[in-house]
């Protein structure tokens, strides 16, 4: 099966890669940073020499670069299963955050998966299968102290998740809201926060394979994890 996987190189991205790799799967990758996500490649590669990896450096909040992304996966044929992970926090609030913060939020979380979506789900819905996993987030949910443009624009991943989910029914594609706290990756890395307070991104990896693996006639629609401490 052909898995696609955005926001790759590092942290939850490369985690969801890496266990489908490790269960047989052909990767097409892409993320912004192109040494980080060839340097993934090598690594996936020289661990599953067996399967198909491929990666491929695109901007995928550029609606132009979304499109061509999608346009180069299709040319091994319609994806399996599509995770949706391309995204970056940006703190601030709505009163006080600089100016462009929710159109550039905004373009990374949400613009990023609708376009690529788009562009796939045709040849998806022509073979009748599929699955699809949105990175959504514990901001999805609630809204919380310096979440600003950054909140609004899960919130809005979380609706446009949602409404593919009710679009995709009849046609054989599942959908999964994937909301996850707290998980240890590069962007908490200069914090002073404690990696055994939070997830580990191979606990969200984890979920997402399982939840692939279940019968025709069943979809987990949301996946929500969290510290087992709660959120910070």
């Amino acid at each position: 099966m052909n898995v696609v996987v955005t926001g790759a190189s590092k942290g939850i991205g490369k985690a969801v890669s890496e266990i489908f790799a490790a269960n047989g799967h052909n990767l097409f990758l892409s993320s912004r940073g192109e040494v980080a996500l060839y340097k993934t490649l090598e690594e996936l590669l020289n661990k599953y020499p067996e399967v198909t990896i491929k990666a491929k450096p695109f901007d995928l909040s550029i609606k132009e670069q979304a499109k061509k992304f999608g346009v180069w996966c299709l040319e091994a044929g319609a994806p399996g299963i599509l995770v949706n992970n391309a995204g970056l926090f940006e703190p601030g609030s709505v009163y006080n955050e600089p100016e462009g913060v929710l159109e550039s939020q905004l373009a990374v979380n949400l613009h990023s998966a609708y376009h690529l979506t788009r562009t796939l789900l045709p040849s998806m819905m022509k073979k009748g299968s599929g699955h699809i996993f949105n990175l959504c987030s514990i901001a999805s949910l609630d809204a919380y102290k310096n979440g600003g443009a950054y909140s609004i624009s899960k919130f809005a991943m979380y609706g446009f998740s949602k409404n593919l989910r009710e679009e995709m029914k009849p046609h054989g594609i599942k959908v999964t809201h994937v909301i996850p706290g707290a998980a240890y990756t590069d962007s908490w890395s200069s914090s002073n926060i404690d990696p055994k307070r939070i997830m580990e991104a191979n606990d969200i990896a984890k979920m997402i394979f399982a939840a692939s693996q279940l019968s025709l006639q069943a979809c987990v629609e949301e996946l929500v994890m969290r510290p087992q401490l709660g959120d910070l």
